[in-house]
C-alpha cells in the first residue's frame, strides 16, 4: 500500500472502556474438578446500536477499505433466499459484518504485519454444507494515508436476506473468563441440576457465554463440530462468534446497564434485569437461528486459512 504521504488520523476514537461485569458466583473448578484447566478468556463485544466510523471497531459499521481494492462480490450460482426462488445470476455485493482493530482487542492474535481484522459476507443462504451466509475474512494493515482510503459507502446488495444485514453497532471489547458450553467431559447434567437447586443459579447461565465474542469457546447450541484444517489437518482454533442474541438480563449483563429501579445491592447478578431504556440498543438485530456463526482459523499454515460453522 502507498506510504509516501503524510498520514492522516483515521484511527477513530477508542471504544468504551471494558464493561464492568459481576464475577462468576462460585468456584467452578472446586465444584466441578473435571473442568480444572478448562477456563478460557474470551473478549465479549457487546454490540450496541450506534454510528461507528471506518476508524472504529464495530459490528455492521463501515470498513476501512483500501482505495483501488475492488469491493468483494459473491458470484456463486447457488445462493438462495429462504423459502424463495434462486437469486439471479448478477453478483451480490458482500456486506460488512465485523471490523476489529488490534488496539481494541488485545486477546485477538493477528498475523504478522496486520492490525485490522474484517469479516464480510454474502447476505444470502448458500446451498453448501452450512446453508447460511457465505463469509470472507480479511487481515490487513490499518496504516493507510488519506489517499489510500476508499471514498464512499459500501455498495448495497441488489437482493439480501434481512436476517443477514446487521445494523451498525459500536462494540465494547471486554475480557471475561468462561467455561465450556458443550465441550464438556463426561456426564455433568445431574450435578448441574443440583447446583441450581442448591444455589439458585445454573452453571450455563453464569459460567458460559452465548453472545458475540472473540476467542473463548464457540457458542454451540448443537453438538460441537470443531473443524480440522483442510490444508494440514490441524485442529482449528476458535476465532470469533457472531451470535443471534445479547444478554438482556443475568450475570453477563454489564453492571452499568442494569435497571436503575432494581435494588442492585439486594439483587444477585444472575437475576439482574436490563434498563428498559437501553434494551432497544442491544445487539445487531440479525436473526441467525438459535445460535450464530462461529469462525475458526489455522495458525499452523502461513496464510491463516479459515472456515465457519453455522450453529442453528
Amino acid at each position: 500500500m502507498p506510504s509516501g504521504h503524510v498520514q492522516q488520523d483515521i484511527s477513530g476514537a477508542r471504544p468504551a472502556w471494558p464493561r464492568l461485569l459481576a464475577p462468576i458466583p462460585f468456584d467452578v473448578e472446586s465444584v466441578f474438578p473435571e473442568l480444572a484447566g478448562a477456563a478460557r478468556t474470551a473478549t465479549l463485544l457487546y454490540p450496541r446500536a450506534g454510528q461507528p466510523g471506518p476508524g472504529n471497531s464495530s459490528i455492521g459499521g463501515p470498513l476501512l477499505w483500501p482505495a483501488g481494492e475492488p469491493w468483494p462480490m459473491c458470484a456463486e450460482p447457488d445462493h438462495y433466499k429462504p423459502l424463495a426462488e434462486p437469486v439471479g445470476p448478477d453478483p451480490v455485493a458482500m456486506v460488512p459484518v465485523v471490523q476489529l482493530y488490534a488496539r481494541d482487542v488485545p486477546g485477538l492474535v493477528f498475523p504478522a504485519g496486520t492490525d485490522l481484522f474484517q469479516i464480510l459476507w454474502c447476505p444470502l443462504v448458500h446451498e453448501d454444507d452450512q446453508h447460511a451466509a457465505n463469509p470472507r475474512l480479511h487481515w490487513r494493515s490499518a496504516t493507510l494515508t488519506a489517499a489510500d482510503v476508499a471514498d464512499g459507502k459500501a455498495p448495497r446488495p441488489h437482493t439480501a436476506e434481512e436476517d443477514y444485514l446487521p445494523r451498525p453497532c459500536t462494540v465494547s471489547p471486554t475480557p471475561a473468563v468462561e467455561y465450556p458450553l458443550r465441550d464438556l467431559p463426561g456426564e455433568l447434567g445431574e450435578r448441574f441440576e443440583a447446583l441450581h437447586e442448591e444455589r439458585g443459579f445454573g452453571y450455563f447461565e453464569v459460567a458460559t457465554t452465548q453472545q458475540s465474542k472473540v476467542g473463548g469457546y464457540p457458542s454451540w447450541t448443537q453438538a460441537p463440530d470443531w473443524p480440522d484444517c483442510a490444508n494440514c489437518g490441524t485442529h482449528m482454533e476458535h476465532l470469533l462468534s457472531v451470535t443471534a442474541t445479547e444478554p438482556g438480563a443475568g450475570r453477563w449483563l454489564p453492571l452499568d446497564e442494569r435497571n436503575p429501579s432494581q435494588d442492585q445491592a439486594a439483587t444477585p447478578s444472575w437475576r439482574a434485569e436490563a434498563d428498559p431504556a437501553a434494551l432497544d440498543t442491544f445487539g445487531h438485530h440479525m436473526y441467525l437461528g438459535g445460535g450464530g456463526i462461529d469462525f475458526f482459523v489455522c495458525r499452523t499454515c502461513l496464510d491463516t486459512p479459515y472456515t465457519h460453522r453455522y450453529d442453528r
